[in-house]
């Protein structure tokens, strides 16, 4: 009788400690996707990419064709696969080259950096853009992946793109021009 009530003692205390000392668990930001955007996505593609210098390591190049967009909204950025890019207007589409950290000559899916605000499967992205001044996320879930391609002479340029011929494009592409 001792051993059950010094057992039922410890059970006691050990919920009572237990309630003041919980594991803190991160807290991580709950997204709320639009479902109804103020523009119509067609077919999401990616490629991957690999850069033919030693430093030029790996990386991602996404393709989302865009229409009828509204005059109040701004298209800013992709998150796909741990790996944030900022959205480009080509035309009729935005596309985004995606760099990743890791100076590998073969593709390996990026850690997920601190902060990173999603946890995405491999065939979902999140495009983030702004309508009337308000951020807005809207979730793809299935994205087609094209042959991926190499560039000799290091990774693609982030920054400009003009109408270089050195980002490969998509068999829809040729069609559209």
């Amino acid at each position: 009788m001792k051993n059950l009530k010094k057992a039922i003692y410890a059970i006691v205390f050990t919920f009572t400690l237990s309630s003041f000392f919980q594991c803190a668990s991160p807290k991580v930001a709950t997204t709320n996707f639009e479902q109804q955007t103020p523009f119509t996505v067609k077919s999401v593609v990616f490629q991957e990419w690999y850069a033919g210098i030693k430093v030029g390591g790996t990386g991602i190049n996404i393709f989302v064709p865009v229409s009828n967009v509204n005059d109040n909204v701004v298209l800013k950025d992709v998150y796909f696969r741990n790996l944030k890019g900022k959205l480009i207007k080509t035309g009729n589409k935005y596309t985004a080259v995606l760099k990743n950290p890791s100076q590998n000559y073969t593709f390996h899916k990026a850690e997920k950096p601190a902060g990173y605000p999603f946890d995405l499967k491999d065939n979902e992205c999140v495009i983030s853009y702004s309508e009337n001044g308000q951020t807005k996320y809207h979730k793809i879930v299935s994205l087609s992946e094209v042959a991926g391609t190499y560039y000799e002479n290091g990774p693609p340029s982030i920054y400009s793109r003009g109408n270089s011929n050195s980002m490969a494009t998509l068999d829809d592409d040729l069609k559209d021009n």
